[in-house]
């Protein structure tokens, strides 16, 4: 018999290390009982246990060096097949009603860039047919989609699962988005470094993804990309949490949820960075396109760029990063347009890291950043290159001074617990 009055929709995300085995999938049953119970429909959108992907990729890489996207998508898919059934069992044992959905099942119509695929659309329609009418938990498989034009499995990359769970979240038009992972929301800073960091109540969208992009590994960029163009409310909270009695987590929202709103929200830092100088580049017209666009055609991405015009006027020093990843790549680049770009000497240094000090307070205060400058320096940290937008600044420095700068900034800006 069908219910009449539809329930609020939620979508809840569970990570590799939250299903990395039967056990921990039952304590995300338990958890997945505690909303249905409450009076929401959910869906459940999982990754691949723990350790799985990695193993599937291996597999691919040990059949053939040269191997065929299409049939690693379809490899590297099962994964999240396998998590998907599991839960489904381990709900239908405590008394749910569950079935498994694969990305194709929904849909998750996406685009052909097989290992990397971006979402067109979602359906959902079976989705909403099943909670209307069996009160049916739906187990949606993370990660992948299909290519509808060619009929293949695809997968969407790096951090594809918190994509999934937002874009059907956003598709649904589900109350809010909850994405469980290892850690119980979003800090300051990594308490590893500074164990006076503390959780944050609320996030304004614009401020977690400059925190993702900058390196905090909370959520995926893509996600966060997604939950802001959608609106879609999301909570970042543990699975590890006693499902009878959760934390809060962290909620990402829109900025005019935010009553108070602190100059400085958090900290940030990579090491993943790589720092390339280009001495006495002939200073003339289109001289930065001639640098930058090689690297763009390469796929490089380039962040921080400085750039210092020399006492004749004549020439220029350029200074730029891209992620370590890239370093070799950037530099064969670059020196296969040395001709062209007419530089005299190519310096490097790959013992950099980035640090970050993000908050939507910052365009209402002046002098964010100076302050930092000043208490950088009277640490005798030396500052290699700065770069500044509305809501974030980033200073290159030394790696072995890490640590420190995340220290003094996170003190600086009164961010320490009490």
């Amino acid at each position: 018999m069908s219910s009449t009055k539809p329930r609020p929709i939620l979508v809840m995300k569970f990570g590799g290390t939250s299903v990395a085995n039967v056990e921990r999938i039952r304590n995300v049953a338990q958890h997945v009982k505690r909303e249905v119970d409450a009076g929401y429909d959910v869906a459940v959108v999982v990754s691949a246990m723990s350790g799985k992907t990695n193993e599937l990729v291996a597999w691919v890489k040990d059949a053939a060096p040269l191997y065929d996207a299409r049939e690693y998508d379809a490899v590297v898919a099962s994964g999240e097949q396998v998590t998907t059934g599991l839960l489904a069992i381990c709900l239908q044992e405590i008394g749910l009603n569950a079935r498994s959905w694969q990305g194709w099942q929904v849909p998750y119509e996406t685009d052909d860039a097989h290992g990397s695929a971006r979402i067109a659309s979602i359906g959902g329609e079976g989705i909403l047919k099943g909670f209307a009418e069996r009160r049916e938990v739906a187990v949606v498989a993370g990660f992948q989609g299909i290519h509808t034009p060619t009929g293949r499995i695809t997968t969407l990359g790096r951090g594809g699962s918190d994509t999934s769970a937002v874009a059907l979240a956003a598709g649904l038009k589900a109350e809010r988005c909850d994405i469980y992972t290892d850690v119980d929301g979003v800090y300051t800073t990594d308490p590893r470094i500074v164990p006076k960091a503390h959780r944050l109540d609320k996030v304004a969208f614009e401020e977690m993804l400059e925190m993702a992009s900058l390196g905090a590994k909370v959520l995926q960029v893509r996600s966060v990309e997604l939950a802001m163009v959608h609106n879609v409310r999301t909570f970042v909270r543990s699975s590890f949490d006693n499902p009878a009695q959760p934390m809060p987590g962290t909620l990402i929202c829109a900025e005019e949820e935010i009553m108070e709103q602190p100059v400085v929200t958090g900290i940030a830092y990579s090491k993943d960075e790589a720092q390339i100088t280009l001495r006495e580049v002939a200073d003339k017209p289109g001289v930065a396109a001639s640098v930058f666009a090689p690297l763009a055609e390469a796929n490089i991405v380039v962040d921080m760029i400085v750039q210092n015009v020399s006492a004749d006027g004549k020439t220029t020093d350029i200074t730029f990063t891209v992620p370590s990843s890239d370093y070799a790549r950037a530099v064969a680049v670059i020196e296969k347009n040395k001709d062209e770009l007419g530089y005299t000497l190519l310096q490097s240094a790959q013992d950099v890291a980035k640090i970050s000090a993000i908050g939507i307070g910052m365009r209402s205060h002046a002098g964010v950043a100076a302050k930092a400058f000043k208490a950088l320096a009277d640490r005798g940290i030396n500052i290699r290159a700065i770069t500044t937008s509305e809501i974030k600044f980033s200073v290159l420095i030394d790696v072995a001074y890490t640590e420190l700068a995340v220290r003094t900034l996170h003190s600086l800006y009164g961010l320490d617990a009490a």
